[in-house]
Formats: structure tokens, sequence, C-alpha cells
């Protein structure tokens, strides 16, 4: 078996990233596949479906055009080597989400689509999963994001549209949702949206990465479910396609990470109020980032920060424990269109891997090889 190993070596980066020494880096390679399939997939999410101590994989495929939805069940150590369909008809999906979403104890997996029908799929336990219902009108969905809006200890579905409404469902339980709000402006190109409590009132509030030259901001929950108030982030002509929240520098307040197309991603530091300090800029300056998840990839008790890029390396940035300066190690191809990605440890050594999705080759497994 041959394997490719992407060590950091002498390459100045820009801005605040810094080179690091060590040996980090990630292993992949012609057995490290979710299948042999080039689909048109546009994001992967890990959990355990099965209910047998490991993480599995969910693939959603298509975007824009109608395909297949994969899950890949772990045999052992990353080994990938049962794979099943979620769902009979092929559709336009961007997003496959997992949550428990009926309070029984196992996954679910909420399916957000292209100008197809949206629809929860329920999990047996064993990782057979049945059609539930379906949720929301027929839009441009881009993404969606799981977590209890409301604060009444279910999981609520967030859905984003480019040029369209976004929505939030509310669940009454058991996986019913009803017609759903809307939430930002009516023609926001929200392409993905973060959750947390910003301003530490015990609410939680809404981030939205914008794309079209339209801004980015925060939208503040008032705690009646009223998302009116703005925060603004970045400037008015960021390009952003991914956004993660996370305590960045150890303060204790959330902060954010912007992937942007075009220009280099950024950090924002929260003031814990709902505010955010100027964005200090890592990567490229000619980034293409279309994905971005946080992770202690080094057991250092720092959050780093994984990209999904297009047309140019992934990549992972090691924190140096400020949020402003990064380590960065690259992987994968440079002419790849890596739309999604997720982290967890897949092999049981303790150390999180990384999952990518590919729009138009095929989905790939990095195994973290850091030591030290």
């Amino acid at each position: 078996m041959k394997f490719m190993y992407f060590v950091l070596t002498t390459f100045m980066l820009f801005s605040s990233v810094v080179v690091s020494a060590e040996p980090i880096g990630f292993m992949g390679g012609s057995r490290l596949t979710l299948g042999t399939q080039a689909n048109l997939s546009a994001s992967v999410r890990l959990g355990d479906l099965d209910n047998d101590n490991d993480l599995d994989v969910v693939v959603a495929n298509g975007r824009h055009w109608p395909q297949q939805n994969f899950l890949f069940l772990n045999q052992a150590r990353g080994r990938f080597n049962v794979q099943r369909k979620l769902g009979q008809e092929l559709r336009t999906t961007y997003a496959t989400e997992l949550a428990d979403l009926d309070g029984d104890g196992d996954l679910d997996i909420a399916v957000g689509n292209d100008m197809a029908p949206n629809q929860v799929f329920l999990n047996d336990g064993t990782g057979q999963f049945q059609a539930g219902e379906t949720f929301g009108e027929l839009s441009s969905v881009r993404s969606l994001t799981l977590a209890d809006l409301d604060g009444d200890q279910d999981v609520d579905i967030i859905a984003t549209s480019r040029g369209k409404p976004n929505m939030f469902f509310l669940n009454g339980g058991k996986a019913s949702f009803g017609k759903g709000q809307p939430f930002g402006g009516p023609a926001d190109s929200t392409i993905n949206v973060a959750v947390a409590d910003l301003n530490q009132d015990g609410h939680n509030d809404l981030v939205l990465a914008n794309r079209d030259g339209q801004q980015n901001y925060a939208l503040l929950n008032d705690g009646s479910m009223s998302f009116d108030k703005k925060v603004a982030f970045g400037t008015s002509r960021d390009e952003t396609r991914a956004i993660a929240i996370g305590d960045m520098n150890g303060d204790g307040k959330p902060d954010l990470i912007a992937g942007n197309i075009g220009q280099s991603n950024a950090v924002y530091l929260g003031d814990g109020a709902g505010g955010f300090q100027q964005g200090v800029p890592f990567g490229r300056p000619d980034g293409q980032t279309y994905a971005v998840t946080l992770a202690d990839l080094d057991h250092d008790q720092k959050l780093d920060v994984v990209v999904g890029n297009v047309m140019q390396n992934n990549a992972a940035f090691f924190n140096d424990g400020t949020g402003a300066a990064f380590s960065e190690v690259r992987f994968g191809n440079e002419d790849g269109a890596s739309y999604g990605l997720d982290v967890g440890d897949l092999d049981g050594d303790g150390f999180d891997d990384i999952v990518v999705a590919n729009s138009g080759s095929t989905n790939r497994i990095f195994l973290n090889r850091r030591r030290r």
C-alpha cells in the first residue's frame, strides 16, 4: 500500500501563520477512501450510527444534480467496508446532519436539498433508517445546522438558503417539525450558520456566513425566539462560505472563524457581550475555503482549525493559544474541490482524523499522525 505523508517544511505563510518545525501531518492513501465513486459531494458528517462505539460517516451528494446519499459504517480502525444508501430517491443534497431528533437515544439524519423536499430519516438504532417527515418548502438550501434554539431540550433545524429566506424549524418532539420561521434578511445569500450563546445570556444566537458581497452578521436571541438585533463582523465585501465558533484564545468567550473565498480566512475574537474584535487574517491571501471545523488536533488544550479548499490544498492550522497565530499543515490535492469536511477519531488511536467531501472526485480520509 502506498501512502502519502504531508509535512510542513519551510514555507513562509501569510500574515499570522508561522512555520512549525514539529513532525506533524496527515496520512492519506489509495485505501483511505469512502468507496470508489466520484460524486458531487457537498458535505460529510461523523457519528456512531449503529451504536458499536466507533464513528461512521454520512455523505451528502448531488448539490444541484440529483444523486444518491450514502452511509459508510466503520468496521474497525477506520475501515469503511460497508456502504448503505440513505433514502430511495435521488435528490440534490447539500447537507446531511446528525442528531437525536426523536429522543430515542440514537442519531437521526436531517437532509437539506436544493429545490427538492427536505426530509428527516429516523434511525432504528442499528444504522438502518426510515424516512420521516419532510420539512420546509422548496428552497435553495445550502446548509443545515442542528441545535436546541428554544431551550426545550430537543433538537431543532436551522436551514440556510442562498438568495431566499433562511428558516428555522422547531422540534415539537419526536422529530415533528412545524411550518418554520424566517430569520435574517429575505434575500440573504447565507451559505452557513453557526449557533452559540455569544452574549452569555443563556439563549443561543445565530452567526451567518454570507456570500455575494453581503455583510456577515450575528443575530442575537432575545429569549423569545426573536433574532432582530444584528451585530456585524468583517467587511461588507467578504465572500464568506463557512463559519465555526469556539474559544480560540482560552478566555471563556466564543470566537468566530470565517472561511472565505478569494481572500484570507479570519479570526474574530469575541468580547462575551455579542461583539467581536477586528478580524485577524490567516491562511492564503487568495484562499478558496468552502468548509471550516475546529478540533484539538494535537492534544495541547487549544482549538485548531481545519479548512476544506477548492483548487487548493486543504489545511490544518495549529493554534499557538492566542487565537491569532497558527502553524499550517497542508494535505490533500491542490486540484481538488473540498466542499465539506468533518473531524473525529476514526481509527481509535486517540487523535482526531479528517474526512473530506470532494465534489467530482473520491471522498478521502486523512489519518492524524501527530505523536508529540
